[in-house]
């Protein structure tokens, strides 16, 4: 095995780990089983999938030695997926995106659930390829879908998601404020 040949192997192992994450603490969040730690843990899911994501867009691009994507039946419904995290994130889902920063400045309102699935969608079939042994395509599912689009969304609902929590816990009322620096002071 040559070094680059080990050195996508681990990248492959880590962008795997990070995707199985991924999809664990999304699901669980979905599930509704830790309403009170949603936002941190979509956070820290969100940053550390984005993290894996910029290794891949560092890389040099990876190209399978087939030019077809081996058939891996249906893809998963993940249309419940979706419908349970727009009910976590009721009346905070929607938030406006800029669809392309370097083009122009249009706007467009997305959703976090959709942003969230659209991630999990391309992560889950990376991990398809990857868990039936095929690793290069793998890590061209991941390279290509992280450039083209998970990355960007995955970008966008890191910062959607860092605002709602901002406004969790900075948007107080001037009274409670107040007092709660009074109480920092004398303690």
């Amino acid at each position: 095995m040559s070094t680059d040949d080990a050195d996508l192997l681990a990248i492959a192992q880590d962008v795997a780990a990070e995707a199985g994450d991924f999809l664990s603490t999304v699901t669980e969040v979905a599930a509704g089983s830790t309403p009170e730690a949603s936002l941190p843990l979509l956070l820290l899911a969100v940053s550390d999938v984005l993290a894996v994501g910029a290794r891949l867009g560092a890389t040099v691009d990876v190209v399978p030695e087939q030019r077809f994507e081996p058939d891996l039946g249906p893809d998963p419904d993940v249309d419940p997926l979706r419908a349970n995290l727009a009910n976590v994130f009721e009346g905070l889902d929607e938030y406006a995106e800029v669809v392309d920063p370097l083009d122009s400045v249009e706007v467009e309102q997305v959703t976090l659930s959709g942003g969230l699935v659209t991630i999990a969608q391309a992560l889950a079939q990376g991990l398809r390829h990857y868990e039936a042994g095929q690793v290069v395509e793998a890590l061209w599912w991941w390279q290509f879908s992280y450039l083209a689009d998970w990355g960007a969304t995955a970008s966008s609902v890191l910062r959607a998601l860092q605002a709602v929590l901002a406004h969790a816990r900075l948007d107080v009322d001037d009274d409670v404020a107040a007092e709660a620096e009074y109480d920092a002071l004398q303690s």
